[in-house]
């Protein structure tokens, strides 16, 4: 009876170590949401420069272009953390 004692304690202790790391896992919602903000925002800039002032086309693609990498950016913090 006592290894039975033994081994739940072990299996509690553990559980408690499991629970107090995810306990501190860093919540990303608001960087998350600043970024896909910051990629509307850039990209829409970007698609209205690339239609509508045909002079600043580079420049269009160029703030496309860092829309899309914001928005990559976001996708990895949100599957990784």
């Amino acid at each position: 009876m006592e290894d039975v004692n033994k081994m739940l304690d072990e299996q509690q202790k553990e559980l408690e170590r499991i629970r107090s790391k995810h306990g501190m896992k860093w919540d990303t919602t608001i960087l998350r949401k600043i970024l896909n903000i910051a990629f509307l925002v850039v990209a829409l800039i970007g698609f209205l420069l690339y239609l509508f002032v045909p002079e600043k086309q580079s420049i269009g693609w160029l703030m496309m272009i860092v829309g899309m990498l914001l928005k990559v950016i976001e996708f990895f913090i949100r599957f990784l953390f």
